[in-house]
This record gives C-alpha cells, sequence and structure tokens, in this order.
C-alpha cells in the first residue's frame, strides 16, 4: 500500500484504473461507476495511456463478476438501511410492459370465465391456478408445521380434484374457502384486514384474482421478515466480502488511499488546532507535546466523518472508502441542513411568543411541516432561499395569530410580526449567530452519539434543540449506523493510514501556532 505523498496520483489515472476493471457490468456496477465520475471533477478516461491491452474474458466471467457485484451492493443495502424492505415492482404507468400485462392478464382472466360458464364447466385453468395456490401455501411452512402441511396436501390433491371435475363433482366454493382460511392462519396480522375482504367476494374469478393478489403480499411480509432475520449475520459477512474486494483493488492501484489520506489529515489538523486553542499558555516543550498526544485514532475518525456532513460534493472527491455511501451522506446532510432551518425558526418564533405557545399540542409540528415543504429541494442550484424564507416567516406568522387567537391571548402586532419576519429571513445569513449556534449543537450532539459506543446511553439533547429531538435522533441513528458499518469494513485501514499521520505530524504540533 503505497501512500508516498512526494508520488501524487491524478484522479483521472485512479477513475481509470477502476473503469477497466469494471467496464461490463450490470447496473449496480454502473451506479458506482456513476458516482466515482460525480466525485472526481474532470475525469477523462481516455486521457490516461494503458500499459498493456485489456485481457479478453468471457461471458460467464462478466456475469460471475456482475452477480457478485449486485450481491454485494444489495447486502450492503440491507446492512446499512435499517429500513429496508423488499416491495413489489412498480412498472411506469403507460409502458409497454406494463400494457402487454394488462392484456395478458385480462387474456387470461377472461379465458377463465369463459371456461366456467361452459355447460358442463371445464376446470383446467382453475385446477392449474389451485396447483399455484398449493405451492405457494406450502412455500410460507416451517419445517415443523407438519400438521397443516399434510392438510394442504390432502385437501389441494390436484390428482383428487381433476377427478371430481371429470365426474362433475368438484365443489370449487369449498376448496377456495380452505385457501381463505389457510391464509388466515399463516399471514401475518397486517394482512387480517385483506383475508376478511377475501371472504366478502362472492364471484369466482374475481375471487382468484384478489387471492394471488393477497399471496404476493403474503411473500414480500416473509421476504422482508428473512431480511430483518439475517442482517445481524449479515452484517459480519458484508464487511468482510467489501474489505476483500477492497483489498484487491488496493493490490491493483496502490494510491486508492490517496482522499482517504487527505481526508483523515485535515480531521486530525482539525483536532489538534482546537485542543491547542483549549491549552493554556505552555510554559514549556513539554506542555504544548502533552496537548498534541492527547489526540487518539478514534477522536480522529469521529471528526472524519462528522467532516463528511459539511462536504463540498460538488467541487470535491470523496474518500474512497465511504464512496459507495456518499448518496446516503449526502441525504443526511441535507436533513440536517433542514432541521437547521427548522430548529432556527422555532427558536426565534419560541422566544417571540413568549411562553404562550411553548405547550400548545401541536404547533411545532405546524411549523415543521411548513419548513419541510418550503424548503423542498433546497438541495438544487435553483432554489432561493431567501424566497422561501420570506415565504416561511408569512406562513409562520400566519400560523402564529392563529394558534394565539385559538388560546385566548392577543395576536401579534404589525411591528411584532415584521420583527418576527426578519429573524426568519436573517437565516438565510451564513454569519447568523442564532443558526450557528443551532448548527454547533447539533454537531455536538452527533459528536457525543458517535463518542457514545453501541452500548452506551444515549446523549442528552443540548439546550434549545427540544422542539426537532425527535427528528434529529433520528438521523443520528442513521448516520451512526452508517459509520458503524464503514468502521467495521475499513477500520484496518484507517488505523494504518492515521499510524502514519500521528507519527509524522507529532512533531509539528508540540509548536503549531493558533490561527487568527
Amino acid at each position: 500500500m503505497s501512500q508516498n505523498p512526494h508520488k501524487p496520483h491524478s484522479s483521472e489515472e485512479k477513475l481509470s484504473a477502476l473503469e477497466d476493471d469494471q467496464e461490463s457490468l450490470d447496473n449496480s456496477e454502473q451506479s458506482v461507476r456513476k458516482r466515482i465520475r460525480q466525485s472526481v471533477p474532470g475525469s477523462h478516461r481516455d486521457d490516461t495511456p494503458k500499459s498493456s491491452p485489456p485481457r479478453p474474458v468471457s461471458v460467464e466471467e462478466l456475469m460471475e463478476t456482475a452477480k457478485g457485484v449486485t450481491n454485494m451492493a444489495l447486502a450492503h443495502e440491507i446492512v446499512v438501511n435499517g429500513d429496508f424492505q423488499i416491495k413489489p415492482a412498480e412498472l411506469p404507468e403507460h409502458s409497454l410492459e406494463k400494457k402487454v400485462r394488462e392484456i395478458v392478464h385480462k387474456a387470461f382472466w377472461d379465458c377463465l370465465e369463459a371456461q366456467l360458464k361452459e355447460d358442463p364447466p371445464t376446470y383446467d385453468h382453475a385446477i392449474k391456478l389451485l396447483g399455484e395456490i398449493k405451492e405457494n401455501l406450502l412455500s410460507f411452512l416451517l419445517p415443523g408445521h407438519t400438521r397443516l402441511r399434510n392438510q394442504i396436501m390432502e385437501v389441494l390433491d390436484l390428482d383428487l380434484i381433476k377427478q371430481e371435475a371429470e365426474n362433475g363433482a368438484l365443489d370449487i366454493a369449498k376448496l377456495v374457502e380452505f385457501v381463505i382460511g389457510m391464509m388466515g392462519t399463516l399471514c401475518a396480522p397486517a394482512r387480517d384486514e385483506e383475508i376478511k375482504k377475501l371472504k366478502d367476494i362472492r364471484e369466482i374469478v374475481p375471487l382468484f384474482r384478489a387471492i394471488f393478489s393477497v399471496l404476493d403480499l403474503m411473500k414480500m411480509d416473509m421476504a422482508n421478515f428473512a431480511v430483518s432475520s439475517i442482517r445481524p449475520k449479515l452484517m459480519q459477512q458484508s464487511a468482510e466480502y467489501e474489505r476483500k474486494k477492497f483489498q484487491e483493488f488496493l493490490e491493483k492501484q496502490p494510491n486508492s488511499l490517496d482522499l482517504v489520506t487527505d481526508w483523515l489529515q485535515e480531521a486530525a489538523d482539525d483536532l489538534a488546532k482546537l485542543r491547542y486553542k483549549k491549552l493554556p499558555p505552555p510554559s514549556s516543550a513539554v506542555g504544548a507535546a502533552g496537548g498534541a498526544a492527547a489526540l487518539c485514532p478514534t477522536a480522529i475518525q469521529n471528526q472524519a466523518y462528522l467532516k463528511l456532513l459539511k462536504w463540498d460534493h460538488t467541487n470535491r472527491p470523496f474518500p474512497e472508502t465511504v464512496l459507495m455511501d456518499q448518496s446516503r451522506f449526502q441525504e443526511i446532510q441535507l436533513e440536517l441542513e433542514q432541521l437547521l432551518v427548522a430548529g432556527t425558526v422555532l427558536l426565534v418564533t419560541f422566544s417571540a411568543a413568549g411562553a404562550a405557545l411553548i405547550d400548545v399540542p401541536g404547533f411545532a409540528e405546524k411549523i415543521k411541516t411548513i419548513v419541510r415543504v418550503l424548503l423542498t429541494g433546497m438541495h438544487l442550484p435553483s432554489f432561493n432561499l431567501k424566497e422561501s424564507l420570506a415565504t416561511i416567516g408569512e406562513k409562520v406568522c400566519a400560523e402564529v395569530n392563529s394558534c394565539l387567537t385559538q388560546h385566548g391571548f392577543a395576536p401579534f402586532t404589525a411591528e411584532r410580526e415584521t420583527v418576527l419576519k426578519g429573524q426568519i429571513q436573517a437565516v438565510a445569513n451564513p454569519d447568523n449567530t442564532i443558526c450557528k449556534l443551532i448548527d454547533s449543537r447539533i454537531q455536538k450532539f452527533l459528536e457525543n452519539y458517535l463518542a457514545s459506543g453501541q452500548h452506551k446511553a444515549v446523549p442528552t439533547v443540548p439546550g434549545g434543540l427540544g422542539p426537532i429531538q425527535r427528528e434529529l435522533e433520528e438521523i443520528a441513528v442513521k448516520y451512526v449506523r452508517l459509520v458503524n458499518y464503514n468502521k467495521m469494513v475499513f477500520s484496518p485501514y484507517y488505523d494504518a493510514v492515521l499510524g502514519k499521520i500521528l507519527t509524522k505530524e507529532e512533531p509539528q504540533l508540540v509548536g503549531m501556532p493558533e490561527e487568527p
């Protein structure tokens, strides 16, 4: 692992090498490459000469590699996304595929209805459907469900059903009643309402359609239950697999930790400067060295992760080891920016209204809803923060006056409204004192949350953040889950980089001057 600072490597070279290894993979891999391109400004693949012609690969090798990347991306998503759920695929409205599917399904159900209306009825399609239902019900059973398995096999015996159909003795309604009862036994409590609706359907063809619809929901429930069950085991296996794949890439491209090194170096510098400022004037070099020695790898890593929440994604490449989660960190960053505005607006609003509105149920939620709706698209270049804050000020003043009137208080005068609107619009100023105060407290809470570890009590929310506590804790849980998993995968690399940084920087920290 070469990390020689005197031998820089261009981002174009690193990007080209990465793309050579992954040139023909599927959509999961394409998304990773897309994030890499977005992370490295001005990258041009053709600018970098190849040292040797690409090695020919077989279709089987490509498929196996694509499968591995897809599986890794899926496992990663399951591990870091606590809300991950498998959902039915939704075809785009008016798409050709959806129209074809609707036509084919309608033809099938029309054919079934025509067969059942014949005299005597023909049950070929109905028996096939009962066979599919039987297989679905059996797939829901656990190995110990012997009695239920025997019941299903006995009642839905297809050979017997065919004989009954040939002799005109088949009672479809009785079989369907058994199916619905068995579905009610096997389904999750959340599906009880759907099962109840099935019992109210009288016509056989719509009933079959509804049964298959509910069976699809039950399959999703089973799949999601399996996902939640395997997550703890999958976390360790996925971490080992991702580390192995990253090591393979690192061996081919030894400069693949350059951005990580810069990222951790900045975090170490930030902490060193902060702690130097807090030290009393050193009476000797030994005292200064003692302050520098207080830096530890864990604190530097936590500081580095906090820096990701203030990242300039447009102009600066993302560190290699967190690249797969760049979109997730961006999402958290946007949520925190919106929460910062909401927290600031609530603080200035409660300060302006006094104690009258603090304990009013639902008032804070209404203000947060106003802020959230009007800050939609905040990350877009076309978004105008000043205009949105002006509208927020108008809406907040209207809500304040309405709430004050409902609870027997005098509404704001025009002068007080003007002051409150001005305070809200001042949030657009980067140097706004209240906004900086709320932001520092949010960052401190997240820092404490990171430092608290998995088995310690959740840190107390700082003063002034009470109205946004629920949202802040939800973001913190998601953020810390992401950070802890990243540490699990890449901690050996971070330890190696930090060992070199701390060894190199310690002599420099002794006489570090304070920034003006």
